[in-house]
């Protein structure tokens, strides 16, 4: 296998709507074959170990449970909840982290309107929490962790006995990748690839930053095994052969899926929270959901297949 003349080149870099941003790479000068091998491996990197922080926990002054009202605001808690899930956070800290908003009405609150320790910054200051309609005050604490992936309300960090609501945490900053392979021939006839990658990511790390990233970390992984850190007796082994496989998709929250808001609402109500919540429902039991008709069916049924492989049975 060779690498000879091997580079990467930005083609593209630009900030798209609410402070995300999109970049094009091109890899180049590939043998046959190694485009679908780096172009698999740097999208799962990509999207499963880069981590970021978000907003884990809050505790709403006079508010006990997610299905109270704040006089004299528009919102319930639920639609407060998942418009904080909004918010986009950079931070260069991975300790646990607290922050306050606290407004008087009639105000719009944005999330401009936290106050952040010195090491979050906010992405999109403009997104929108909620309306205050009265002169009431509205006076919420918020609990920031740093973590990869997906995580339930109840994996967080949360002590019951403070009144915390959780939420269900998004630390992935990577919203999306797609890559595309095309063959180059040279005049001896001879082939070899390029790879394009496509990264979209939610404005707290640039794709640059992204992709650097995750060379590097995939850099170490490998230099890990070449010093047999990795190591594992072979009885160890043996034992481990008989472990059912996990689905990597069940962990994942049904707001990743971009559903309708109808479609979105009715797996809430029935308490439908993750992949793994959904694949316990065959086609005809999802079906009998309240309001949930055949449209709604068909477009989580597409949405599965086409964003994820799965197939509901």
């Amino acid at each position: 296998m060779t690498l000879n003349n091997l580079y990467l080149k930005c083609l593209k870099s630009e900030k798209i709507e609410s402070g995300a941003m999109y970049g094009q790479f091109l890899i180049s000068s590939l043998s046959p074959g190694q485009g679908i091998t780096i172009g698999n491996l740097l999208r799962r990197v990509l999207l499963n170990d880069l981590g970021g922080t978000t907003i884990t926990a809050v505790r709403i002054a006079g508010i006990r449970d997610e299905f109270s009202i704040i006089p004299g605001v528009r919102e319930d808690i639920l639609e407060i909840l998942l418009n904080l899930k909004g918010i986009v956070f950079k931070s260069t800290n991975t300790d646990l982290s607290f922050g306050r908003l606290k407004v008087k009405g009639p105000a719009v609150i944005t999330a401009d309107s936290i106050q952040l320790p010195s090491n979050i910054k906010i992405v999109n200051p403009n997104h929108y929490i909620a309306t205050i309609s009265t002169s009431n005050v509205v006076e919420i604490e918020f609990k920031f962790e740093y973590g990869t992936g997906y995580k339930l309300a109840g994996q967080t960090f949360c002590d019951k006995s403070e009144d915390f609501l959780q939420i269900d945490a998004i630390f992935m900053p990577i919203q999306k990748v797609d890559f595309k392979i095309e063959n180059v021939y040279d005049n001896s006839n001879s082939i070899t690839e390029r790879l394009f990658l496509d990264i979209w990511t939610n404005g707290s790390i640039s794709p640059e930053d992204a992709i650097s990233s995750v060379s590097k970390f995939i850099i170490e992984l490998f230099n890990s095994i070449m010093e047999n850190k990795f190591t594992q007796d072979v009885s160890k082994l043996e034992n481990t052969t008989n472990l059912t496989p996990i689905n990597p998709h069940i962990n994942i929250a049904i707001e990743e899926l971009q559903l309708s808001v109808r479609a979105y609402n009715c797996l809430k109500r029935a308490q439908i929270n993750t992949i793994g919540d959904l694949l316990e429902y065959s086609p005809e039991k999802l079906q009998e959901l309240k309001n949930f008709g055949r449209k709604s069916a068909d477009e989580v049924f597409t949405t599965l297949k086409n964003k994820l492989g799965i197939v509901l049975k």
